[in-house]
């Protein structure tokens, strides 16, 4: 009989420990990266981490606002909160970790002084991204905004355009396959480390390191504060990730922590 209740409260504690488990969808650079650092982290603490790779910026968010994955990494605040209002999600910030400095690439020139007349300009076509790169383009001087502070701003708030530039709008995911066939391309740096692009080598412009877009870990009101996620929070927040950041993306992926 003392043998069958251990079992049992073996069994229990097994199933117990099984049981915490997290499934996070995340973008495959850096995002999957980060995630697949801290694995083993939270293995230890009784946490099973399992990472969908997704190449879009819409599903991640809408399986776990329908409740078909716990969390996911891929975005920082603007995009969600556009997100959440346009789908009428009530999806929600976990943690900041890290900043991915937004750069313009080209395989047509090298600087963007040389940007000729009628040029070609790929910037990604959802709001914030969209509004993102404007910004940086306006902070390089190639355009003029009517509000070079809203994030929001799209080529309708464009008042200066010099070089008569064609604004090419298209899905983030597509930007570095279509890199040389425009003169210039606008692209997140997680896309752009998947092309093998060196942010701080290959950009023609890039966001400081005093970017407001810090990529977030986002989940539900009703799992926000689960002991797994808060485990997930302080994984991704920990010392390691940041020497892990610095030491493998050479400034191309910042902690924001």
């Amino acid at each position: 009989m003392k043998k069958l209740l251990v079992l049992v409260a073996a069994f229990a504690a097994f199933s117990a420990h099984a049981a915490d488990k997290l499934t996070v969808a995340a973008t495959a650079v850096p995002h999957a990266e980060i995630l697949e650092f801290v694995k083993p982290q939270l293995a230890k603490q009784g946490v099973e981490l399992d990472v969908k790779v997704f190449t879009d910026y819409v599903q991640p968010n809408v399986q776990v606002a329908e409740k078909r994955l716990d969390a996911n990494f891929f975005q920082h605040k603007p995009y969600l909160d556009e997100f959440n209002k346009g789908k009428g999600t009530n999806l929600v910030v976990v943690t900041g970790v890290h900043v991915e400095p937004f750069g313009a690439y080209s395989t047509k020139i090298k600087k963007l002084a040389d940007l000729p007349q009628g040029a070609t300009v790929a910037i990604p076509n959802d709001p914030t991204n969209g509004g993102r790169a404007l910004l940086l383009l306006d902070k390089a001087g190639v355009i003029k905004l009517k509000n070079n502070k809203n994030v929001l701003a799209t080529v309708k708030d464009i008042t200066g355009n010099p070089k008569k530039l064609k604004i090419k709008e298209l899905e983030a995911a597509t930007l570095p396959r279509v890199l040389n066939q425009v003169d210039l391309a606008l692209i997140n740096t997680n896309y752009a480390l998947e092309a093998k692009l060196n942010p701080t080598k290959d950009a023609l412009a890039i966001e400081g390191k005093q970017s407001p877009y810090v990529n977030i870990l986002v989940a539900r009101p009703d799992n926000k504060n689960s002991p797994a996620m808060k485990k997930l929070a302080a994984a991704l927040n920990s010392p390691e990730v940041k020497q892990f950041l610095e030491q493998k993306y050479q400034g191309a992926v910042v902690p924001a922590f």
